[in-house]
Protein backbone atom coordinates (compact mmCIF):
# COMPACT_ATOMS: atom_id res chain seq x y z
CA UNK A 1 0.00 0.00 0.00
CA UNK A 2 1.24 3.32 -1.11
CA UNK A 3 0.82 5.71 1.57
CA UNK A 4 -0.96 9.00 0.95
CA UNK A 5 1.61 11.95 1.09
CA UNK A 6 -1.25 14.92 0.33
CA UNK A 7 -0.71 16.07 4.10
CA UNK A 8 3.39 15.82 4.10
CA UNK A 9 4.87 19.38 3.74
CA UNK A 10 6.65 19.91 0.63
CA UNK A 11 9.88 21.54 0.90
CA UNK A 12 13.51 20.51 0.04
CA UNK A 13 14.76 19.32 3.88
CA UNK A 14 11.74 16.18 3.33
CA UNK A 15 12.80 15.67 -0.40
CA UNK A 16 16.44 14.41 0.52
CA UNK A 17 14.81 11.58 2.91
CA UNK A 18 12.41 10.42 0.23
CA UNK A 19 13.94 7.05 -1.70
CA UNK A 20 13.48 6.78 -5.25
CA UNK A 21 11.54 3.99 -5.43
CA UNK A 22 9.09 5.43 -3.25
CA UNK A 23 8.86 8.61 -5.97
CA UNK A 24 8.23 5.66 -8.48
CA UNK A 25 6.28 3.67 -6.99
CA UNK A 26 3.53 7.01 -6.17
CA UNK A 27 4.19 7.58 -9.73
CA UNK A 28 2.10 5.20 -10.41
CA UNK A 29 -0.88 5.22 -7.93
CA UNK A 30 -3.83 3.60 -9.05
CA UNK A 31 -5.87 6.44 -7.16
CA UNK A 32 -3.84 9.23 -7.88
CA UNK A 33 -5.61 12.44 -7.73
CA UNK A 34 -4.79 15.81 -9.34
CA UNK A 35 -3.73 17.13 -5.73
CA UNK A 36 -1.33 14.25 -5.12
CA UNK A 37 0.14 13.96 -9.02
CA UNK A 38 1.08 17.89 -8.68
CA UNK A 39 3.05 17.61 -5.48
CA UNK A 40 4.61 14.52 -5.93
CA UNK A 41 5.85 16.40 -9.19
CA UNK A 42 6.82 19.02 -6.58
CA UNK A 43 8.84 16.79 -4.92
CA UNK A 44 11.17 15.85 -7.27
CA UNK A 45 11.59 19.48 -8.80
CA UNK A 46 12.61 20.22 -5.45
CA UNK A 47 15.65 18.84 -6.03
CA UNK A 48 17.22 20.80 -9.12
CA UNK A 49 14.99 24.14 -8.50
CA UNK A 50 14.06 26.44 -5.92
CA UNK A 51 10.53 26.82 -4.82
CA UNK A 52 9.20 29.30 -7.03
CA UNK A 53 10.53 28.28 -10.20
CA UNK A 54 9.60 24.68 -9.00
CA UNK A 55 6.10 25.88 -8.30
CA UNK A 56 5.72 27.51 -11.88
CA UNK A 57 6.83 24.87 -14.21
CA UNK A 58 4.71 22.07 -11.66
CA UNK A 59 1.64 24.73 -13.26
CA UNK A 60 2.53 24.30 -16.27
CA UNK A 61 3.19 20.51 -16.62
CA UNK A 62 0.07 19.68 -14.73
CA UNK A 63 -2.42 22.21 -16.77
CA UNK A 64 -0.42 20.11 -19.86
CA UNK A 65 -1.05 17.16 -18.89
CA UNK A 66 -4.42 17.33 -17.49
CA UNK A 67 -6.27 20.63 -19.55
CA UNK A 68 -7.32 21.82 -15.57
CA UNK A 69 -6.14 24.78 -15.18
CA UNK A 70 -4.52 26.05 -11.39
CA UNK A 71 -7.68 27.50 -10.02
CA UNK A 72 -9.68 24.09 -11.14
CA UNK A 73 -6.98 21.98 -9.66
CA UNK A 74 -7.37 23.78 -6.53
CA UNK A 75 -11.62 23.95 -6.45
CA UNK A 76 -11.14 19.70 -7.40
CA UNK A 77 -8.19 18.11 -5.59
CA UNK A 78 -9.63 15.04 -5.72
CA UNK A 79 -10.16 14.58 -9.63
CA UNK A 80 -8.91 11.27 -10.79
CA UNK A 81 -5.82 11.40 -13.06
CA UNK A 82 -5.31 8.41 -15.69
CA UNK A 83 -3.08 6.03 -16.00
CA UNK A 84 -1.70 7.22 -19.44
CA UNK A 85 -1.87 11.11 -17.74
CA UNK A 86 0.40 9.14 -14.62
CA UNK A 87 2.88 8.01 -17.00
CA UNK A 88 3.08 11.12 -19.23
CA UNK A 89 3.98 12.80 -16.00
CA UNK A 90 6.96 10.52 -15.67
CA UNK A 91 8.03 10.84 -18.84
CA UNK A 92 8.19 14.73 -18.46
CA UNK A 93 9.55 14.74 -15.35
CA UNK A 94 12.50 12.55 -16.32
CA UNK A 95 13.19 15.17 -18.89
CA UNK A 96 13.11 17.67 -16.19
CA UNK A 97 15.05 16.49 -14.03
CA UNK A 98 17.79 16.27 -16.84
CA UNK A 99 17.71 20.22 -16.81
CA UNK A 100 15.69 20.14 -19.89
CA UNK A 101 14.21 23.65 -19.53
CA UNK A 102 10.17 22.82 -19.47
CA UNK A 103 9.47 25.03 -22.67
CA UNK A 104 11.53 22.05 -25.24
CA UNK A 105 9.59 19.33 -22.75
CA UNK A 106 6.16 20.49 -23.18
CA UNK A 107 7.34 21.85 -26.81
CA UNK A 108 5.16 25.29 -25.60
CA UNK A 109 6.41 28.71 -25.30
CA UNK A 110 3.93 32.22 -24.23
CA UNK A 111 4.82 34.95 -25.93
CA UNK A 112 3.23 38.18 -26.42
CA UNK A 113 -0.28 36.28 -25.27
CA UNK A 114 0.77 33.64 -27.92
CA UNK A 115 1.30 29.85 -27.39
CA UNK A 116 4.46 28.86 -29.87
CA UNK A 117 5.84 25.76 -30.30
CA UNK A 118 9.54 25.70 -29.73
CA UNK A 119 12.15 22.71 -29.49
CA UNK A 120 16.07 22.56 -29.44
CA UNK A 121 16.47 24.27 -32.71
CA UNK A 122 15.62 27.89 -30.99
CA UNK A 123 15.96 29.77 -28.13
CA UNK A 124 13.12 30.03 -25.66
CA UNK A 125 11.41 33.88 -26.03
CA UNK A 126 12.31 36.21 -23.32
CA UNK A 127 10.25 38.96 -21.51
CA UNK A 128 12.42 41.46 -22.28
CA UNK A 129 11.81 40.65 -26.52
CA UNK A 130 8.06 41.10 -25.36
CA UNK A 131 9.29 44.50 -24.72
CA UNK A 132 11.01 45.68 -28.08
CA UNK A 133 7.98 44.01 -29.84
CA UNK A 134 5.87 46.64 -27.87
CA UNK A 135 8.00 49.66 -28.49
CA UNK A 136 7.85 48.83 -32.09
CA UNK A 137 4.32 48.07 -32.73
CA UNK A 138 3.86 51.28 -30.35
CA UNK A 139 6.14 53.44 -32.65
CA UNK A 140 4.99 52.08 -35.39
CA UNK A 141 1.13 53.00 -34.63
CA UNK A 142 1.83 56.71 -33.56
CA UNK A 143 4.00 57.32 -36.75
CA UNK A 144 1.85 60.11 -39.26
CA UNK A 145 4.10 58.61 -42.21
CA UNK A 146 2.75 54.75 -44.07
CA UNK A 147 5.27 52.01 -42.70
CA UNK A 148 4.76 49.49 -45.20
CA UNK A 149 7.81 46.47 -44.84
CA UNK A 150 9.62 44.99 -41.75
CA UNK A 151 12.37 42.34 -41.70
CA UNK A 152 13.50 40.46 -38.61
CA UNK A 153 17.19 39.43 -38.80
CA UNK A 154 17.64 36.07 -36.98
CA UNK A 155 14.44 35.35 -36.56
CA UNK A 156 14.55 32.12 -34.37
CA UNK A 157 11.23 31.00 -33.16
CA UNK A 158 9.51 33.51 -35.12
CA UNK A 159 8.11 35.18 -32.32
CA UNK A 160 9.08 39.02 -33.02
CA UNK A 161 7.25 38.60 -36.80
CA UNK A 162 4.48 36.74 -35.84
CA UNK A 163 3.82 39.14 -33.05
CA UNK A 164 4.27 42.36 -34.65
CA UNK A 165 2.30 40.95 -38.06
CA UNK A 166 -0.84 40.17 -35.87
CA UNK A 167 -0.82 43.65 -33.93
CA UNK A 168 0.17 45.36 -37.30
CA UNK A 169 -1.36 43.42 -40.36
CA UNK A 170 -1.10 45.91 -42.62
CA UNK A 171 3.01 45.42 -42.42
CA UNK A 172 4.75 43.55 -45.56
CA UNK A 173 6.54 41.16 -42.60
CA UNK A 174 9.85 39.22 -43.85
CA UNK A 175 12.09 37.21 -41.55
CA UNK A 176 15.54 35.31 -42.12
CA UNK A 177 17.41 33.06 -40.60
CA UNK A 178 21.06 30.82 -41.56
CA UNK A 179 19.09 27.80 -39.31
CA UNK A 180 17.01 25.61 -41.46
CA UNK A 181 15.58 23.90 -37.84
CA UNK A 182 14.75 27.41 -37.15
CA UNK A 183 13.01 28.07 -39.98
CA UNK A 184 10.60 25.04 -39.37
CA UNK A 185 9.83 26.35 -35.83
CA UNK A 186 9.02 29.63 -37.33
CA UNK A 187 6.85 28.54 -40.39
CA UNK A 188 4.83 26.55 -38.11
CA UNK A 189 4.31 29.34 -35.51
CA UNK A 190 2.52 31.65 -38.20
CA UNK A 191 0.52 28.56 -39.49
CA UNK A 192 -0.56 28.11 -35.89
CA UNK A 193 -1.06 31.89 -35.41
CA UNK A 194 -2.41 32.18 -39.14
CA UNK A 195 -0.17 34.78 -40.06
CA UNK A 196 1.15 35.17 -43.16
CA UNK A 197 5.35 36.29 -42.88
CA UNK A 198 7.91 35.45 -45.87
CA UNK A 199 10.74 33.49 -44.16
CA UNK A 200 13.92 33.07 -46.17
CA UNK A 201 17.04 31.27 -45.07
CA UNK A 202 19.71 33.02 -45.59
CA UNK A 203 23.64 33.86 -43.94
CA UNK A 204 23.64 37.38 -42.96
CA UNK A 205 27.25 37.45 -41.79
CA UNK A 206 27.76 36.95 -45.59
CA UNK A 207 27.53 40.14 -47.38
CA UNK A 208 27.11 38.71 -50.63
CA UNK A 209 23.70 37.35 -49.58
CA UNK A 210 22.23 40.89 -49.28
CA UNK A 211 21.30 41.66 -52.47
CA UNK A 212 18.31 38.93 -52.33
CA UNK A 213 16.91 41.28 -49.53
CA UNK A 214 15.26 44.93 -50.57
CA UNK A 215 14.72 47.81 -48.19
CA UNK A 216 12.98 48.05 -45.36
CA UNK A 217 11.21 50.65 -43.42
CA UNK A 218 11.58 48.46 -40.11
CA UNK A 219 14.88 46.45 -39.20
CA UNK A 220 14.31 44.49 -36.26
CA UNK A 221 16.87 42.03 -34.64
CA UNK A 222 17.61 39.83 -31.30
CA UNK A 223 20.96 39.12 -32.82
CA UNK A 224 23.19 36.81 -30.59
CA UNK A 225 25.06 38.59 -27.91
CA UNK A 226 26.44 36.86 -25.28
CA UNK A 227 30.15 36.67 -25.22
CA UNK A 228 31.55 32.77 -25.61
CA UNK A 229 33.73 33.53 -21.86
CA UNK A 230 29.91 34.37 -20.40
CA UNK A 231 29.37 31.06 -20.84
CA UNK A 232 30.64 29.72 -17.61
CA UNK A 233 28.34 32.07 -15.67
CA UNK A 234 25.21 30.40 -17.51
CA UNK A 235 22.73 28.38 -16.12
CA UNK A 236 22.97 24.71 -16.79
CA UNK A 237 19.38 24.44 -18.33
CA UNK A 238 20.20 27.20 -20.88
CA UNK A 239 23.95 26.24 -21.80
CA UNK A 240 22.93 22.48 -22.65
CA UNK A 241 19.83 22.73 -24.73
CA UNK A 242 19.53 25.98 -26.50
CA UNK A 243 21.18 26.51 -29.23
CA UNK A 244 24.85 27.64 -29.55
CA UNK A 245 24.71 29.51 -32.59
CA UNK A 246 22.03 31.45 -31.91
CA UNK A 247 23.49 32.88 -28.27
CA UNK A 248 27.48 33.38 -28.60
CA UNK A 249 29.77 35.28 -30.51
CA UNK A 250 33.31 35.26 -30.58
CA UNK A 251 35.22 37.29 -27.25
CA UNK A 252 37.34 39.14 -29.88
CA UNK A 253 34.11 40.56 -31.86
CA UNK A 254 31.18 40.76 -29.58
CA UNK A 255 29.23 43.50 -31.60
CA UNK A 256 29.53 40.92 -34.72
CA UNK A 257 26.26 41.08 -35.59
CA UNK A 258 25.44 44.84 -34.43
CA UNK A 259 27.86 45.94 -37.06
CA UNK A 260 26.68 43.77 -39.83
CA UNK A 261 22.98 45.39 -39.49
CA UNK A 262 24.56 49.14 -38.92
CA UNK A 263 25.97 48.00 -43.27
CA UNK A 264 23.12 46.27 -44.11
CA UNK A 265 20.90 49.26 -43.19
CA UNK A 266 22.89 52.28 -45.02
CA UNK A 267 21.99 50.20 -48.11
CA UNK A 268 18.66 48.45 -47.35
CA UNK A 269 16.75 51.04 -44.80
CA UNK A 270 13.87 53.49 -46.21
CA UNK A 271 14.85 57.76 -46.19
CA UNK A 272 12.81 57.62 -42.84
CA UNK A 273 13.65 53.65 -41.51
CA UNK A 274 14.24 52.80 -38.26
CA UNK A 275 16.34 49.77 -36.55
CA UNK A 276 15.67 48.08 -33.44
CA UNK A 277 17.91 45.85 -31.31
CA UNK A 278 17.74 43.89 -28.14
CA UNK A 279 21.07 44.26 -26.97
CA UNK A 280 23.59 42.64 -24.18
CA UNK A 281 22.91 45.07 -21.43
CA UNK A 282 26.67 45.20 -20.62
CA UNK A 283 27.58 46.48 -23.89
CA UNK A 284 24.60 49.15 -24.17
CA UNK A 285 27.36 52.42 -24.29
CA UNK A 286 28.86 50.25 -26.82
CA UNK A 287 26.42 49.41 -29.07
CA UNK A 288 25.48 53.25 -28.71
CA UNK A 289 28.73 54.28 -29.94
CA UNK A 290 29.37 51.89 -32.70
CA UNK A 291 26.18 52.69 -34.23
CA UNK A 292 26.98 56.74 -34.03
CA UNK A 293 30.04 56.07 -35.52
CA UNK A 294 28.40 54.63 -38.16
CA UNK A 295 25.73 57.81 -38.69
CA UNK A 296 22.54 57.21 -37.08
CA UNK A 297 21.18 58.59 -34.23
CA UNK A 298 20.24 56.51 -31.38
CA UNK A 299 17.93 56.35 -28.37
CA UNK A 300 18.94 53.36 -25.53
CA UNK A 301 16.44 52.47 -23.63
CA UNK A 302 15.76 49.89 -20.22
CA UNK A 303 13.73 46.79 -19.73
CA UNK A 304 11.76 46.51 -16.19
CA UNK A 305 14.49 45.28 -14.24
CA UNK A 306 16.06 48.67 -15.48
CA UNK A 307 18.98 46.88 -17.59
CA UNK A 308 20.05 48.88 -21.08
CA UNK A 309 18.49 46.05 -23.39
CA UNK A 310 17.30 47.97 -26.60
CA UNK A 311 18.87 50.25 -29.07
CA UNK A 312 16.54 52.45 -31.48
CA UNK A 313 18.75 53.75 -34.30
CA UNK A 314 18.22 55.69 -37.45
CA UNK A 315 19.27 58.05 -39.80
CA UNK A 316 20.31 61.76 -39.31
Amino acid sequence: MVRNISSLPINKSYVSTVPMWFKQQIGYHCSMTIHLAYQQLLLQLYEIYDDREAANIADMVMEHVTGQRKIDRIMYKDLPVTAQQQHQLLVITDALLLHTPVQYVLHEAWFAEMKLYVDENVLIPRPETEELVDWIAKEVKSKKSKVKKLVDIGTGSGCIPISLKKQLPELAVSAIDVSEGALNVAIKNAMLQATQVYFLRLDFLDQQTWDQLGKFDIIVSNPPYIKASEAETMHQNVLEHEPHLALFVPDEDALLFYRKIAEFAKDHLTENGVIFLEINEALGEDVVKLYNNHGYKTELRKDMQEKDRMLKAWNF
